[in-house]
């Protein structure tokens, strides 16, 4: 085999069907955000504005955040020096997971290198706690999950994404004695709906399953101290095991799960994925705890980012446009093919100055690409109508090229 040849071959395979993807570098600026610097690939720079970032409320620059992470970096160093069982574990790691745990209103919290990887280990580890594990998984969970639930073997159920009535048929074909856990989302990321939880968590109940919800895109952004969709609509004490991140609307770095005291301490005793991984730098949890305890009472933050998604919403559906509205903060306006929603996105960085990531497949199925726009509380007006009006002028431009071309 040439080896060089088949990596030719894949790598031309994702050119041609208009999905490869390519990596934007740019430079935040600290007390500018949403702005940054785009270093081009020819050498030069140029100012932009981040459309598609996953630091929700600006978190990522908050003072509050950068002074817990100085000092931090002063009292510690750099590195935390080990894993968790082997010299690293500190005062900022056991603060970071007391903030969480009593954020969701759990007796113990466990943090992870990333919500993926919390993912991941947590799910497939449950297979070894609970012998012969039934993992009913939403169609639509994210990758890190399926991953998890594959990686642990044994038998799974995938009910149609937020489909109540197929997830009671699942569960009532199987033996009532076997154990089960329901796995969802509470917020899909790339449309923006919400998971069914008060039906998911009455379900659980009737046929004695466990409930794990993925809050990654959710936490820091609803309820009242911002533990997620649960909190906001009364239902986390009936979450068994909640996981989310602390890189998205935190602003940092790091995932976790929070639970009971027994549930976090056996994930803690048997996930690989815990167990052989260096833990996070000390700054780091340092600075998440920070975000964690400052949005508690945040809820202005959230007030601001809610505003912005709607406005950008209305006028962006005013023009027409395709949008995805599920009442969350996420914007994805529908294109349906990798290669125009690949111009959009090289149209708007080089014409004027914005920054938005193609969605395409894997990450959404084929057909439904996309261009996913985070207002966040840093965003304003005055940016908010540059995209507007860019996105109008555009769209017709795209919309009078597909038309020429199927004349």
């Amino acid at each position: 085999m040439t080896y060089t040849s088949a990596l030719d071959t894949a790598l031309q395979r994702l050119h041609d069907e208009g999905r490869y993807r390519t990596f934007i570098d740019i430079e935040r600026q600290r007390g500018h955000f949403p702005h940054a610097n785009w270093h081009r690939p020819d050498g030069t720079t140029r100012e932009i504005t981040v459309w598609c970032g996953n630091d929700y409320l600006g978190m990522g620059q908050n003072p509050v955040v950068l002074a817990a992470m100085h000092e931090a970096l002063d009292m510690s160093g750099a590195g935390s020096g080990g894993t968790r069982n082997i010299s690293g574990t500190t005062v900022y790691h056991k603060r970071l997971e007391a903030e969480l745990a009593d954020l969701h209103g759990k007796e113990a919290a466990l943090v992870f290198s990333s919500a993926y990887v919390a993912n991941d280990a947590t799910l497939s580890t449950l297979r070894a706690i609970f012998p012969g594990l039934i993992i009913y998984s939403d169609a639509l969970n994210h990758a890190s999950m399926i991953e998890g639930v594959r990686r642990g073997g044994g038998e799974k159920r995938i009910f149609r994404h937020n489909d109540v009535a197929h997830l009671r048929q699942l569960l009532a074909k199987d033996d009532p004695s076997t154990p089960k856990l329901i796995a969802f989302e509470s917020i899909y990321s790339m449309d923006g709906d919400f998971g069914p939880i008060t039906q998911i968590c009455d379900l659980a109940e009737e046929f004695n399953a466990l409930t794990y919800i993925d809050e990654v895109h959710a936490v820091g952004m609803y309820g009242p101290r911002g533990a997620g969709v649960a909190e906001r609509d009364g239902q986390m004490h009936r979450i068994d095991i909640i996981n989310a991140t602390l890189a998205k609307a935190y602003g940092v770095f790091g995932g976790y799960i929070a639970a009971s005291a027994k549930m976090v301490d056996a994930v803690r005793s048997y996930a690989p994925g815990f167990i052989f991984t260096t833990s996070l730098p000390p700054t780091v949890a340092a600075g998440a705890a920070a975000s964690v305890r400052y949005l508690k009472t945040g809820q202005h933050l959230r007030d601001a980012q809610q505003l912005n998604a709607k406005i950008l919403k209305m006028r962006l559906k005013g023009l027409g446009l395709p949008i995805f509205d599920h009442g969350s903060h996420i914007v994805p306006v529908h294109v349906g093919d990798p290669i125009h929603c690949k111009m959009l996105s090289d149209l708007l960085l080089e014409d004027y100055g914005i920054y938005v990531q193609p969605i395409n497949f894997p990450t959404v199925p084929r057909g439904t690409e996309r261009l996913r726009f985070t207002p966040s509380p840093v965003h304003d007006a005055g940016q908010i109508d540059v995209l507007v009006k860019a996105m109008d002028q555009l769209w017709q431009h795209c919309a009078l090229n597909r038309a020429q071309a199927s004349a």
